[in-house]
């Protein structure tokens, strides 16, 4: 079975891609109909020859491969992007059907993996959050953590105001030279996927991954001190981690407390 659910996400991961690229061409805070029509409206095309792409072409993985990475028209390289979203869409829906088995619970984890995603790449390559993706995270996120027995509504209240509120007093401390808005957003879906405590688990393998990766970049010489890097897609990966690991940790922690 978690076969079947990688060869779906794989389906699902090109489709992400669509979004991705489409929303790349509209401002972030465009109104809801907008994007969704930009989406939906008009078939694939290659970014760079804007040819029509025929179905063959559009395949998940395979067609990556039998064109050998490149367009059929313009030969020019397609985006890693493509295969790279792809497969990890289908690695997390495998896991997920793993962790959760046949339940409503992995139907809605498997939206919420498809937004985050979304939001992953969308900020990597902008440096923005789409105001329209993370609003539906947000509310979707809210209305599964009243209606799910393990949530209270203690933890969908505070632990999205403990991340959020975190971020918007940096955001206010630094006028946005540490932090951006959409980094808000984030911290406050994080709060309402994980609850509390296991937000605090997100948070600090967050801030772990994203120092380490900017000590990369800088021995590197591919970032100074001053630059800014995307933190959107360590909090979305700490998100990920928590999910399948964040009571492990958690319990590793509190025992090397007491």
């Amino acid at each position: 079975m978690p076969y079947l659910f990688f060869i779906f996400g794989l389906f699902v991961g090109s489709f992400l891609n669509v979004v991705i690229l489409r929303l790349e061409g509209f401002p972030a805070s465009l109104s809801l109909s907008k994007h969704l029509s930009s989406i939906f409206l008009g078939r694939s095309k290659c970014p760079k020859c804007r040819k029509k792409l025929p179905w063959y072409d559009l395949v998940p993985l395979v067609s990556f491969v039998a064109l050998k990475g490149k367009c059929r028209y313009c030969k020019k390289p397609i985006s890693l992007q493509y295969p790279l979203v792809e497969f990890f869409t289908g690695l997390l829906f495998a896991l997920l059907f793993v962790k959760f088995g046949l339940s409503l619970v992995t139907v809605y984890w498997l939206l919420i993996t498809g937004l985050l995603i979304i939001l992953f790449v969308y900020d990597l390559k902008t440096q923005t959050i789409p105001d329209t993706i993370a609003y539906l995270g947000i509310g979707l996120a809210f209305v599964y953590s009243i209606f799910n027995f393990k949530f209270s509504i203690f933890n969908s209240i505070l632990a999205p105001i403990i991340a959020g509120g975190f971020f918007a007093i940096l955001v206010l401390i630094s006028k946005e030279r540490w932090m951006g808005q959409g980094d808000i957003k984030i911290g406050a879906l994080m709060g309402l996927l994980l609850g509390y405590p296991n937000v605090l688990v997100g948070l600090f393998l967050a801030f772990i991954m994203g120092a380490l990766a900017g000590l990369i970049l800088i021995a590197m010489k591919k970032k100074t001190l001053k630059s800014q890097i995307p933190f959107g897609p360590f909090l979305i990966l700490a998100i990920f981690i928590t999910i399948f690991f964040g009571e492990k940790i958690l319990n590793w922690y509190l025992g090397t407390l007491y």
